[in-house]
C-alpha cells in the first residue's frame, strides 16, 4: 500500500508532501423526514489507522458509513475520501465495503466468485493473492454454498481487496460468526492492514473494538460522543468495582452499601456482591471492618462500562453534548 499524498506546495523545496486524510466529515448532519440520524459529526481518519464505530442500535453508525461510501448524500456538511467526492474515490478503486450480507453464487466455487468480480475491474490484484490475504487459499475450490458464514465473510473480504484499496470499510463484518470465524476473520484483517490500510469498521461486539482498533470512536443519538484509544475511552467510565464475597447479604447490609459516599451501584448475583463506586477504597474498607465479607477484588471498569455511561443518554433534541476526544489517558 502506498499512502495518498497532496501536491508539494510552491516554494518549498524539499518539503515532503502531507497525507491526505483517509476520511474528512466535517459538520455532518442526515436527516430523513422528521428522523434525525446524524446530528453534526466532525471526524478525520488519518491513512493507516483502523478505527472502530461503536454505538447502540440507531446510533448513525450505518448511516455515516453510507455517506461515506456515497450511498447517502448529507443533508448539511461535507464528507471527503482521500481528498475526493465518495463516488469520485470509489470509481478510482480507492475504496472498499465488506457489508452484514451480500448477494453471493452459491453453485459458484470461492476461485470462481473471486475470479469473476476481478473482471468487473480494469486493474485487479491477482485472484491467488487476494485468496491467500483472506485465508481461503486452502478452500478456493469448494462451492460458496457450503462454506461457513464466517468463511463467506472472509470471501467478501477477499473480493473487497481485488482493486486494493487505501481505505475498507467493514460495516458489522462478523455478525453470526462462531467464535474460531471470528478470530480467523480478524487474524486476515489485522495482517492485511498491517500494510498500511485503512480500516473504519462498525461492530456490536467491543471485544473486537478493544483488541483490533488503534483507535475507537463512540457515536449516540447521530452525534460523536468520544474519540480515543480503547484505554482511554475505559478511562473515561469513573470509579472501579469491588467484587467480594458477601454470605447472607440482607437489605439492610446492601442499604448501608448503597449509602456509602461515591457508590454508583450495588449488585448481588448469589453470595458474590458487586459494589461500583468513585472512592473503593471506603467500600473495601467497610466490606472488610463491618461485614463478614472475604475474597474481596478490585478491578477497573471496563469498556462495556464506558460505552454504557457514555451513551446511555435519553434522546433529547435540544442538547448538544460535547465530544470527549483524548490526547492523553485522564489520571
Amino acid at each position: 500500500m502506498t499512502q495518498t499524498t497532496l501536491p508539494s506546495t510552491p516554494g518549498t523545496p524539499g518539503t515532503s508532501p502531507a497525507p491526505l486524510p483517509a476520511v474528512q466529515v466535517s459538520g455532518v448532519t442526515k436527516d430523513f423526514g422528521d428522523v434525525h440520524a446524524v446530528r453534526g459529526i466532525d471526524l478525520t481518519l488519518e491513512q493507516g489507522e483502523i478505527v472502530a464505530f461503536l454505538g447502540p442500535n440507531g446510533a448513525g453508525k450505518t448511516t455515516t458509513i453510507d455517506l461515506v461510501l456515497g450511498l447517502s448524500q448529507p443533508t448539511t456538511g461535507s464528507v471527503e475520501v482521500l481528498g475526493l467526492h465518495p463516488r469520485q474515490a470509489i470509481s478510482r478503486g480507492l475504496v472498499s465495503a465488506v457489508m452484514q450480507t451480500g448477494g453471493l453464487l452459491k453453485d459458484l466455487s470461492v476461485r470462481e466468485t473471486v475470479a469473476y468480480t476481478a473482471s468487473l475491474f480494469a486493474d485487479t490484484a491477482p485472484v491467488d493473492q487476494v485468496l491467500r490475504t483472506a485465508g481461503i487459499e486452502a478452500i478456493a475450490d469448494r462451492k460458496v454454498g457450503r462454506c461457513s458464514g464466517g468463511e463467506q465473510q472472509r470471501l467478501r473480504f477477499a473480493m473487497a481487496l481485488l482493486p486494493d484499496p487505501a481505505l475498507l470499510l467493514l460495516d458489522e463484518p462478523t455478525t453470526g460468526m462462531d467464535v474460531e470465524g471470528r478470530r480467523a476473520f480478524w487474524s486476515a484483517i489485522r495482517a492485511d492492514a498491517a500494510q498500511g490500510r485503512t480500516v473504519l469498521f462498525a461492530t456490536h461486539y467491543l471485544e473486537e473494538a478493544d483488541q483490533y482498533a488503534d483507535r475507537i470512536v463512540l457515536i449516540s443519538h447521530g452525534r460523536i460522543v468520544a474519540d480515543g484509544t480503547g484505554s482511554q475511552i475505559k478511562a473515561l467510565a469513573a470509579g472501579r468495582t469491588v467484587r467480594a464475597t458477601l454470605p447472607g447479604a440482607d437489605a439492610t447490609a446492601l442499604a448501608a452499601l448503597t449509602a456509602l459516599p461515591g457508590v454508583e451501584s450495588v449488585d448481588v448475583r448469589g453470595e458474590a456482591v458487586y459494589v461500583h463506586a468513585r472512592d473503593t477504597d471506603a467500600v473495601a474498607r467497610h466490606l472488610l471492618v463491618s461485614t463478614p465479607a472475604h475474597d474481596l477484588e478490585i478491578t477497573t471498569r471496563g469498556l462495556e462500562d464506558a460505552f454504557l455511561s457514555l451513551t446511555g443518554d435519553d434522546d433529547n433534541d435540544t442538547i448538544t453534548p460535547t465530544t470527549t476526544t483524548i490526547t492523553e489517558v485522564p489520571a
